[in-house]
């Protein structure tokens, strides 16, 4: 897939103002996956998205990428929505980039401080939910702990609010899956017959669940590799090669996705100890040599510094795509905001 932007995009460079419509009106148009995107209310899941709908979002994404680093002032695309982040559990690249996104396309931004409201008091979810609805929120970006509760969430609302799914429980994490997608292909733009190895803490990992979806759709080889009693027992079934060594699973691969150890899982016995961790799964510039010359290094954060791969590796501007990931975010985030919340006028 070719991220790259036309070369009949408008010259971003002028002085005249630009707005996301211009190069949608000019680029995007005739984008397959538009009006399948115009149809679809929520985000809550990578598995059921078409291939036609990831590279709409991911050629939107593109666009949005170029924005950001021209450091254009917030586009008025989304001035007459409100955009409200509820994180049940902590949260610092993705709350911020779904922030930056909303706020660079002119969105007002309600951030729920869930310490400190009637969550704390016992308010349900929907009642949450309903309470900003009432106020005129258009689209809530969710983080739960348990897993389906976006599902649950968009089945409530389902034609009061759009539901983006920052984050439930072990089940997915959709922007993040899109932003590492849209990272590999910037890299390498055909995933067809690619390898990716993704290490690490694959029971408890949402990461990994929509990553894996999506770089099956896009024909990736997908190989998994982590502790036995951090690997789900029928995991294979969704199509991948399973590992309990971390050796041949980043043999020959092409990228390599460290995702991070909950250190709790340490204390529960999921994991012997932090020191046999590192020994048999860290990655390290020596391990990775294992790797094709052209591999590169994914890691969804926050890092476990030492723990899942050395400073040296996750800072190294040859290997490592974190900061990377971390700038694609927003762009990303950008993308699939506009997409849904724009309106019809907008679009047209």
């Amino acid at each position: 897939m070719n991220l790259q932007i036309r070369d009949d995009m408008p010259d971003l460079s002028m002085s005249t103002p630009l707005s996301l419509d211009a190069l949608s009106s000019n680029l995007m148009l005739d984008t397959p996956g538009v009006d399948l995107w115009r149809a679809r209310r929520h985000l809550l899941d990578t598995k059921d998205l078409t291939k036609v709908e990831v590279e709409c979002a991911l050629r939107f994404a593109a666009v949005c990428k170029k924005l950001c680093q021209l450091e254009i002032a917030p586009l008025p695309v989304l001035n007459s929505k409100v955009v409200a982040n509820i994180f049940y559990e902590n949260s610092t690249r993705t709350r911020s980039s779904f922030e930056l996104a909303a706020r660079r396309l002119g969105a007002t931004v309600l951030n729920l401080d869930v310490q400190s409201s009637s969550v704390a008091k016992g308010e349900t979810l929907l009642d949450t939910a309903q309470t900003l609805i009432a106020m005129g929120v258009h689209a809530i970006v969710q983080r739960h702990a348990s897993s389906g509760s976006a599902h649950r969430l968009s089945e409530a609302f389902h034609d009061k609010v759009h539901v983006l799914n920052a984050g439930d429980g072990w089940n997915a994490h959709p922007t993040q899956g899109l932003l590492d997608l849209f990272t590999m292909l910037e890299v390498m733009p055909d995933l067809c017959g690619a390898k990716v190895a993704i290490v690490g803490d694959i029971s408890h990992s949402r990461v990994a669940r929509s990553n894996i979806w999506l770089l099956k759709l896009f024909g990736a080889h997908i190989h998994l590799a982590g502790p036995p009693t951090l690997m789900p027992p029928e995991i294979s079934k969704l199509g991948v090669t399973v590992h309990n060594q971390l050796e041949p699973a980043i043999e020959d691969a092409d990228f390599v996705i460290a995702l991070r150890i909950q250190l709790e899982r340490q204390k529960k016995g999921e994991i012997p100890s932090l020191s046999e961790y590192k020994k048999l799964y860290r990655l390290d510039h020596h391990r990775l040599k294992l790797a094709k010359p052209t591999a590169r290094v994914l890691h969804p954060g926050p890092v476990n510094r030492g723990v899942e791969l050395t400073d040296h590796l996750a800072d190294d501007p040859e290997l490592s795509l974190i900061r990377t990931q971390v700038a694609n975010g927003v762009a990303v985030r950008m993308a699939v905001l506009y997409l849904l919340l724009a309106s019809k006028e907008a679009k047209s």
